[in-house]
């Protein structure tokens, strides 16, 4: 298995963070084998967007929250380092805090 889990969708709250937010956490790298995507498919239309980290961030984006970790953005350089038989991605990682709900 090259991903702890297959997600579809963002379980966590809207952080709101923006390239330049993104830009300034610093990368570290991250096992690919405790990621948990949010996207089922590779789609090409979404990764040659404009504000795909393929265009703005060489980073994958990956959040922070109850205990896993979310790949937000950056499926295709996942993918691309498992393909190159590595088991970690460069990414930057943004901690939610765990909100308790009422």
């Amino acid at each position: 298995m090259i991903f702890k889990r297959v997600g579809e969708g963002r379980p966590y709250p809207e952080h709101g963070y923006v390239q330049k937010q993104w830009a300034a956490i610093a990368p570290q790298q991250v096992q690919l084998d405790q990621l948990v995507t949010t996207k089922r498919t590779l789609d090409l239309d979404a990764l040659l967007e404009e504000d795909s980290t393929f265009f703005g961030d060489l980073f994958a984006h990956v959040v922070s929250w109850r205990g896993d970790l979310y790949l937000e953005d950056g499926l295709h350089r996942a993918l691309r380092a498992a393909l190159q038989q590595r088991q970690t991605v460069h990414a930057r990682v943004l901690e939610l805090p765990d909100e308790q709900q009422s």
